[in-house]
């Protein structure tokens, strides 16, 4: 399983939101890019961005961040976050993004989406379905920044694609985002019972190494991890399994004598 930081963008500024809530925002002091440099040191291969702003608003208000960011050429972005429309995607294929994530569309618009992956293959675009779970454990698709229910479940968001067409899916659990409260273990375990082809990247209350393992064990392609990374809960012997890049214990020891 491969662990993929997270940065959440407002207005330029890393910040974390509690469950999507754009009133309960924690900004962090390290700029965007020190902590693309962070991460690269520690050894990850990819960092997950999101526009907030865009995913609220759709606007896009943090376009050249991003840009200023791929352009760094340190890490392989995915990035998310207001991508409504073919023009935004290749906007940001153009600067230099490795994948962009389509959240809200997905799910309005399947057909549309279809024809983008189509056009520039499943490995450039990863669909993110944003679920709230209701008391039936079933999980319904919120969109707009979390703000809207769209009035499908996952599964049936899913089943709006030819089979095969779709190769990487992000899935959030809302209530999760931002408590640090664990992983929903039982919902990618019938993610990938439901759709054992897709490459699931698991999102939502990881906290602890513990949890890294615990995803890993359940079969996710991908953890994506914003706050507890930022916060330094993991300390790096832990998170050198989930990291591609990262030194062996060895390397790092001699580096640090020279």
């Amino acid at each position: 399983m491969l662990l993929i930081p997270a940065i959440d963008l407002r207005g330029g500024h890393c910040v974390r939101l509690y469950q999507g809530d754009f009133a309960a925002e924690t900004r962090y002091l390290p700029t965007p890019e020190e902590l693309v440099r962070r991460y690269r040191q520690l050894g990850a291969s990819w960092l997950h961005v999101v526009d907030l702003d865009g995913a609220r608003d759709g606007t896009g208000a943090n376009r050249a961040v991003i840009k200023a960011l791929a352009a760094l050429s340190t890490l392989n972005l995915q990035v998310g976050g207001g991508v409504r429309s073919l023009q935004a995607l290749t906007e940001l294929f153009d600067a230099g993004v490795a994948r962009v994530v389509v959240g809200s569309l997905a799910v309005r618009q399947p057909a549309e989406v279809s024809s983008w992956l189509e056009r520039f293959g499943p490995e450039r675009i990863c669909l993110a379905f944003d679920v709230r779970l209701d008391s039936a454990r079933a999980p319904w698709v919120q969109v707009h920044g979390w703000t809207t229910a769209a009035g499908v479940t996952l599964w049936d968001a899913l089943l709006a694609y030819p089979t095969g067409l779709v190769r990487h899916l992000l899935c959030t659990d809302i209530a999760r985002d931002g408590a640090l409260t664990g992983p929903n273990l039982a919902l990618y375990r019938e993610c990938l019972a439901r759709f054992p082809k897709l490459q699931w990247q698991a999102s939502g209350g990881i906290s602890a190494a513990q949890d890294l393992q615990a995803l890993a064990a359940v079969g996710v392609a991908a953890a994506v991890s914003g706050k507890a990374l930022l916060e330094e809960r993991i300390n790096l012997a832990e998170l050198r399994p989930f990291l591609p890049d990262a030194s062996s214990p060895a390397s790092t020891s001699a580096t640090a004598r020279s």
